[in-house]
This record gives C-alpha cells, sequence and structure tokens, in this order.
C-alpha cells in the first residue's frame, strides 16, 4: 500500500462532469473511454489537490461546467502516512480558488505540505522543443515537491519585478524605490536559483543511479546571459547585477535577466545528444524518465512516493516501453491515476487497479467502474 494517496474523489460541476465519484482506496486507478468522454477532468480533479493551476494551467473560472456556470467543487479525503484527511477546492465565483483541509480554510500551499502529486499529459511532448517559459514551469513544479515554499518565492520574485517595470515604462525615477524593489527581487530570486538547482541535482542523481530501461538525463539550470544575475544563489550578487543592468531594463521597459529568464539544459546521457535534437520517441522516453526521477526522490526524501497521474501515457509507447513503464510504477510503489482511449494498452497492468469506462451522455460525462 502506498504511503500516500487520494482514497476518495468525489467531482461537482467540474468540466464535462455534473458529478462523478471515484473510491480507489488505496489502489492504482485506470481511466478508459473516447476522446472528449471526460478522462482528462478527472486527472484535472485530483491535480487540484496541489498547489497552482492543476494539469491543465486553467485559471478557476474557466473549468466550471457549461452551461450552468455556477462554480465547481473537487473533494475527497487523502492517505498521508496513515492519516486520512478530508479536503475540498472549490470556486464560487470572485478570485482564485479556495482550500479547506479537515473543514479549516487553508492556503493552496498547506496542499503542497500534505501530498505531493506529479503528472504527465500530452501537452508536455513538446517540453524539449518548444519555449523556456514551458521548462521553467516544468522545473518549478519539480522543485515545488522538494520545497513547498518554493511557489511563494516565485511569485514575490514576479511580483516586485513587474512593479520595477512599471516604473520603468511610467518613467519613475525613484532610486530609492528601485533599490527597495531589486533588493526583494534578489532575496527570492537567490531562493528561486537554490532551489532550481538543488531540484536538477536530484533529478540527475536519480536519473544516473537508478536501475531502469529509460534513459538517463544530464541537467543544468542556465541563465538567459554569461552574468551571475541568471543562477546566482547568492542574494547580495543579483541585488548588485540588477542595480548594475537598470539603465540596460530601463531602455527596454523589463528585466532583461534573471531567474525569469532561466532555462533547463538537457542532454540525453547515453547519446551525448541534447534533448531538443533528440527523436520524438526519445523525448518522450527522457520525459518519462525525469517523471519517475522525482517520484523516486521524493519517495527517498519523505518515505513515500507521490501520486502521479499520467494523461494518454500508453498511447505511444509500444509493448516493451509500456511493461517497463508498469514495473516502474510498482517499483515506486506510487498511487497512479492512468487514462486512455483503449482498454487494451493496460492489461499487463496490476490486477487489482480501479478500473472504470467514461462515457458522454446527454452532454454530461458519467464515470463507470468496471466489475
Amino acid at each position: 500500500m502506498p504511503e500516500f494517496f487520494v482514497s476518495e474523489l468525489n467531482l461537482h460541476c467540474f468540466r464535462s462532469h455534473l458529478a462523478g465519484r471515484v473510491a480507489a482506496g488505496g489502489r492504482p486507478v485506470v481511466l478508459c473511454g473516447e476522446n472528449g468522454s471526460g478522462k482528462t477532468s478527472v486527472l484535472e480533479a485530483v491535480s487540484l489537490f496541489s498547489p497552482g493551476r492543476g494539469l491543465r494551467g486553467a485559471a478557476p473560472e474557466e473549468i466550471s461546467r457549461s452551461p450552468e456556470l455556477a462554480g465547481w467543487k473537487v473533494d475527497g479525503e487523502l492517505s498521508a502516512a496513515g492519516r486520512a484527511i478530508p479536503l475540498e477546492t472549490l470556486h464560487a465565483g470572485g478570485s482564485g480558488r479556495q482550500v479547506r483541509i479537515a473543514g479549516k480554510p487553508a492556503s493552496q500551499l498547506e496542499l503542497g505540505r500534505i501530498i505531493r502529486i506529479l503528472w504527465l499529459a500530452p501537452a508536455m511532448d513538446r517540453l524539449w522543443t518548444d519555449g523556456a517559459d514551458g521548462r521553467r514551469r516544468f522545473l518549478d513544479r519539480a522543485a515545488m515537491s522538494f520545497f513547498p515554499s518554493h511557489p511563494s518565492d516565485v511569485t514575490g520574485y514576479e511580483k516586485s519585478m513587474r512593479e520595477r517595470n512599471r516604473l520603468f515604462r511610467e518613467r519613475i525615477e525613484n532610486d530609492d524605490w528601485l533599490n527597495a524593489l531589486e533588493a526583494r527581487m534578489a532575496e527570492h530570486g537567490a531562493r528561486v536559483n537554490a532551489s532550481r538547482s538543488s531540484t536538477l541535482d536530484r533529478l540527475s542523481r536519480e536519473s544516473a543511479e537508478a536501475d531502469t530501461p529509460f534513459p538517463a538525463a544530464r541537467l543544468e539550470l542556465r541563465g538567459s546571459d554569461e552574468s551571475v544575475v541568471g543562477n546566482s544563489e547568492s542574494a547580495e550578487e543579483l541585488a548588485a547585477a540588477f542595480r548594475s543592468g537598470r539603465a540596460r531594463d530601463r531602455a527596454a521597459g523589463r528585466a532583461l535577466s534573471g531567474p525569469h529568464r532561466a532555462d533547463i539544459h538537457s542532454v540525453y546521457e547515453d547519446r551525448g545528444v541534447e534533448a531538443r535534437k533528440c527523436s520524438t520517441g526519445e523525448q518522450k522516453a527522457l520525459l518519462i524518465s525525469l517523471v519517475l526521477a522525482n517520484a523516486r526522490a521524493i519517495a527517498r526524501e519523505l518515505g513515500g512516493a507521490p501520486v502521479l497521474l499520467l494523461d494518454e501515457i500508453a498511447a505511444h509507447l509500444d509493448e516493451s516501453r509500456r511493461r517497463d513503464l508498469f514495473e516502474e510504477i510498482r517499483s515506486i510503489d506510487a498511487q497512479v491515476w492512468m487514462t486512455g482511449t483503449d482498454a487494451g494498452l493496460f492489461d499487463g497492468f496490476t490486477p487489482d487497479a480501479v478500473r472504470a469506462e467514461l462515457v458522454q451522455k446527454n452532454g454530461c460525462s458519467e464515470i463507470r467502474l468496471r466489475q
């Protein structure tokens, strides 16, 4: 039995689901159905038991079921190291989403201190070829799994940077104000860089040392340029770099370098080839490898693996790769929630999984558990 898992999930007016329930206990969950049947929405609901915008990156107001648009709610129960924890997250209009843990209002950051949830979705397949923004988001989610306060540092850095940019655009020359903003940027930015760097070290080490058929990746955090401002873990160095770059940034109306411009440099270790130059299949294997490395590292540090959400994971893997993946999941002892259009792709997976078919009926998604 995994140490951390979602034992029960309930959906209310969530995407195409008017109502839905999955009682999993500590078992893995396999959801199958046609495209558009609501499979990914179930995984998205589970992902909202962690901080942030979840698997799809959607704003809370985008999730409400149409045409009602009356808000939505996801509730259920988590099990964390033997403790049953009731959890509820919802959006009832206004700004942001609400969280309640054991019936009491809580911040999203508190979710990250209770349970870790990792995911892999088809939209992430272009991680190595698209822009650096997506790779930073991937890295920041991984960093959050080790450092629950990481999102608050990212937010603090970006908030101060936006205010500094505003002063530049409005031609407000107030050195004291700018010094204060740059000091806050540097304080948060140094912690962001430290968390990111430490996370990449963990992933690289797990990727290199694990006895796994998935490829090892060599990872490095790179700044936007060769200056120290890109990846320094010293607040003093960052503050000095921001001050020295003030004239250039003022001319541009925005910060031209800093943690917000960092990127992941990844190499397929066995071949010595950059990830962006690898084949589509190799890139997918590297991505799976990193998610599994993240899960192993969490299990090593916390004594239990995170919940894994794998959307359409088996569709583009051959039979051998699917067997490898299923064996890796079993060895990590993680609760996994997987989706696919073809139930036959999961025949080789553990027989004790909760298996459900999702169908659309009268404009509503239904979750039909299989016996």
